[in-house]
């Protein structure tokens, strides 16, 4: 079965393994990155892939509706896969409006665009939308997050994905477009840029830099490890329920103190370090504003009905996006000091 898909972000951290594992398990389908390669998107994610005869890498932005239409014409796009967002919380204290222009505008010109361009056959193609739990606020000691819990974000970031995620759920009643949302937990895993906490603290542990925990250090974070996230898109993409939502969690929450003591152990013990070298660097900072308390996500409707579960413990997760780190130092250097944004001009100029 012949697919064009476009996925939106597929340069970004999550992007880039949804995008590879689609490439590279799913030859009979053209995958149409589309990523406006902001701050975090980089093509260096994907370097392994970009010459496959099924990839192809258009540099836009989902603001730019001409340029979608363009683009959807061009490659007669037949599924949207759209990870494109600002998705990180202390930026959108800084700048709302940011947020509001990606994450709610940027969806609408992207469902207008599939609107138009498969009327009269929706049917036969589908807009998957993938969110984040923090569009269903903050919980208390005790409760998980289900699929039926009602929305309350507390931050801009978590208010424009909840935008998004409702108009995606308006189309689909309005127009009759097939959609299916996914809300996803904390990912970690290799890739991920280093504004996020667990790399961040990879690259300061080896630097031997300030820890800087927020608060007292016990919000609790449900934490699922990217390549499991990658496949659980793939299962909802080709075997989800039009009109479903389905919660993607690790089963696996900590406390944040709790993870950065962790990650210390193992980095000592892989840099050679003495135990307890690095939790030294634990710095408590001043707490942000609007910081939920804990999330937690119950992900047994996504195993129930289709099978997935997480494939690895947070400890194996852990481990393994250290090692990557350690082995890829120059991708790290090229992030921290911005070099990795002169790849896409190095690559792509003379194509």
């Amino acid at each position: 079965m012949e697919k064009n898909i476009v996925i939106t972000g597929g340069a970004g951290f999550i992007g880039s393994h949804v995008v590879r594992l689609f490439v590279n398990k799913y030859p009979q389908y053209r995958i149409i990155n589309l990523d406006a390669l902001t701050y975090a998107g980089n093509l260096e994610n994907l370097k392994d892939i970009e010459t496959s005869p099924n990839y192809v890498f258009e540099k836009a932005n989902i603001l730019e509706a001409e340029v979608l239409e363009n683009i959807f014409n061009k490659y007669n796009v037949t599924d949207v896969i759209h990870l494109a967002a600002e998705s990180h919380v202390d930026r959108s204290i800084v700048s709302p409006l940011d947020f509001v222009y990606t994450n709610v505008i940027g969806t609408v010109n992207l469902l207008n665009t599939a609107r138009k361009k498969w009327a009269g056959e929706f049917e036969k193609h589908l807009f998957y939308h993938i969110s984040t739990d923090e569009v269903y606020g903050s919980l208390g000691e005790t409760g998980l997050f289900t699929e039926t819990t009602a929305y309350d974000p507390n931050s801009p970031y978590s208010a424009s994905k909840a935008a998004s995620d409702h108009f995606v759920r308006a189309y689909r009643e309005t127009y009759h477009m097939q959609t299916v949302v996914s809300n996803c937990s904390n990912n970690y895993g290799p890739y991920h840029f280093p504004e996020k906490l667990i790399p961040l603290f990879i690259h300061n542990i080896i630097q031997e830099k300030p820890l800087p925990v927020y608060g007292d250090g016990n919000y609790t974070r449900d934490w699922l490890f990217v390549k499991d996230h990658a496949l659980a898109i793939d299962q909802v993409f080709h075997e989800g329920k039009d009109g479903e939502t389905y919660n993607i969690g690790g089963f696996n929450e900590w406390k944040n103190i709790d993870l950065v003591k962790l990650l210390c152990k193992q980095m000592d013990e892989k840099l050679g370090r003495e135990a307890g070298h690095s939790e030294k660097l634990i710095t408590y900072v001043k707490d942000r504003p609007g910081h939920d308390r804990r999330y937690a996500i119950d992900a047994s409707k996504i195993n129930r009905e289709l099978g997935w579960k997480p494939s690895v413990t947070f400890e194996e997760g852990l481990s393994e996006t250290i090692d990557w780190y350690l082995a890829n130092k120059e991708w790290l250097a090229n992030v921290t000091s911005g070099n990795y944004q002169h790849y896409y001009q190095s690559m792509y100029s003379n194509r």
